[in-house]
């Protein structure tokens, strides 16, 4: 993914407006090879995983919800990826609008891998609270808040002088909710004795896989977005890289429907030691 930059080039006798990539062509071509193999592989298979994932609302009420609206922000932003692939002078006026669309749902789908992990930890720490608390209509709620949410936090970026360091404080502000979750539900596991080992097996990885998928592929521009912020550091070629690894992020969301799925991963989260719970506890739908 390269980020559009416009220079002036007025200085060099010339005054018109050009596009640079860092100056690293290959970097260029690397990215926009990752950006259509992304593309072509993730837009069919998130469609599919739409459709598989609402066949499941009726058994659940509420995780199939955020993980429909996280699959929906990552088909939109395969989307919008292609204001990385096409030409600048073909999309030069919607360029912009392409952008904005894509970090608006990149936003909104940290927001809902949030909503995930905090469901699935409720499960397990508070099952009796959560078992009556939950309904399509306070899940409903919160999605709206999550997809109204980022314009305010782009009010914020506006009215910051330094905007770099407040969006990557902000996004930071996930990992320590990740951590928590995943923590509070491995001391809360033996406790609980209302979800069977199978489904308490899920979970577990369910949380691990969204503080993979954060940590892997957000964390590494989050920290290049603080250090350029703060130190002034202007290293285009590396942030661009590791904006690459962002634009993998729809196609691992699509493992969490593989942990959604009765039997379809038991056997192989079983074989780990230390996923193994007892296999005699009582099942109970989550």
């Amino acid at each position: 993914m390269e980020e559009v930059n416009i220079n002036n080039t007025s200085q060099d006798n010339n005054s018109s407006y050009t596009y640079d990539y860092g100056g690293y062509k290959p970097v260029e071509f690397i990215m926009k090879v990752v950006t259509i193999i992304i593309m072509c592989i993730g837009l069919p298979l998130t469609l599919v995983a739409i459709y598989a994932v609402c066949s499941l609302v009726k058994d659940d009420h509420v995780v199939p919800i955020y993980v429909i609206n996280l699959l929906i922000t990552d088909l939109i932003q395969l989307c919008c990826m292609i204001a990385w692939v096409l030409p600048e002078d073909w999309i030069l006026s919607g360029r912009f609008i392409l952008l904005s669309i894509y970090f608006y749902c990149l936003m909104v789908s940290i927001g809902f891998m949030v909503c995930i992990a905090l469901e699935r930890y409720l499960v397990i720490a508070c099952p009796l609270w959560y078992r009556f608390r939950r309904t399509i209509k306070i899940s409903v709620l919160v999605c709206v808040v999550v997809w109204a949410l980022p314009p305010v936090i782009s009010c914020l970026f506006i009215a910051a002088r330094n905007p770099a360091t407040i969006s990557g404080i902000l996004l930071l502000l996930p990992l320590p909710l990740f951590i928590f979750f995943l923590g509070g539900t491995l001391k809360a596991l033996s406790a609980s004795i209302s979800v069977h080992s199978d489904e308490k097996r899920r979970i577990v990885g369910m949380l691990v896989l969204v503080l993979l998928i954060y940590t892997l592929l957000f964390l590494p521009t989050i920290i290049l977005s603080l250090a350029w912020g703060s130190s002034g550091i202007d290293e285009r070629n590396l942030y661009n890289l590791s904006l690459t690894f962002v634009q993998f992020s729809p196609l691992a969301d699509l493992f969490l429907y593989i942990f959604m799925r009765k039997g379809t991963i038991d056997k192989l989260l079983a074989s780990v030691c230390c996923c193994r719970m007892d296999s005699d506890d009582i099942s109970s739908p989550v």
